[in-house]
């Protein structure tokens, strides 16, 4: 069943699940949503009284959350533009003349970003492109030796490195269970430390599999200004 309870101005939506346990359990998703599993015998008073006094955790996972969840504005692919890469800006400039088109491409050229094609049309399609090439270069690069370190700082030889991308819509990155990195192509827009920090938070989940305090604590040691860098990532990129 679904509830709420208010908090403040703010309400917060809870999904409430009844089964055959001791004790109340509250899990604050990735895509923000609150998961509430509760004894068979536990009234729904009960349940909003325990929310309301884990509330002000709930609103913080819930934020900590957020600079996961990518916010591209709209494009339109047309010169003047401005596209970001690695986090500093870049114009946009078509060239659309037959004489300058060998072929189709995308290229960065000083503080642009050129496009070559005799069809517009395909300005976004190419751009696109580019930015999945190089994220899969670049990232790999970032990826790998934060990676290796961290494994061999805290003797976890079973794991060995493995990356890929994948477009994921609420999320900029994810580790699965045999330590597999799996990251947003989208990162590449961002400065290469925001990158960094997506990257030590996976990996911080192969010592800790949810956000308890010992992961905030395992984090900050390994990446002593994330919070910088998250807030730059949400700003950048919102």
């Amino acid at each position: 069943m679904t509830s709420a309870i208010q908090f403040g101005s703010k309400q917060i939506d809870f999904q409430l699940e009844y089964s055959n346990r001791k004790s109340l359990g509250i899990t604050v998703k990735p895509d923000l949503s609150v998961l509430v599993k509760a004894p068979v015998d536990t009234s729904l008073e009960k349940v909003q009284e325990k929310l309301s006094k884990r509330a002000a955790w709930i609103i913080k996972q819930q934020s900590f959350f957020l600079c996961f969840h990518p916010k591209t504005p709209a494009r339109r692919y047309i010169s003047g533009e401005s596209h970001l890469y690695l986090g500093r800006q870049y114009q946009l400039k078509v060239k659309s003349e037959k004489s300058k088109v060998k072929s189709e491409e995308a290229k960065l050229h000083g503080r642009f970003l050129e496009i070559y094609t005799m069809d517009k049309s395909k300005v976004k399609n190419i751009v696109e492109e580019w930015y999945f090439l190089k994220a899969s270069d670049k990232l790999h690069l970032i990826a790998k030796p934060l990676f290796e370190e961290f494994v061999k700082r805290h003797n976890l030889s079973l794991f060995t490195f493995s990356f890929s991308l994948k477009n994921m819509p609420t999320r900029w990155g994810s580790c699965t269970p045999k330590g597999k990195i799996i990251l947003n192509p989208e990162l590449i827009k961002a400065p290469k430390r925001c990158i960094e920090y997506v990257i030590i938070h996976e990996l911080c989940h192969l010592v800790y599999h949810d956000h308890t305090q010992r992961f905030i604590d395992l984090q900050t040691k390994e990446m002593p200004d994330w919070e910088k860098w998250k807030t730059k990532l949400e700003k950048l990129l919102a």
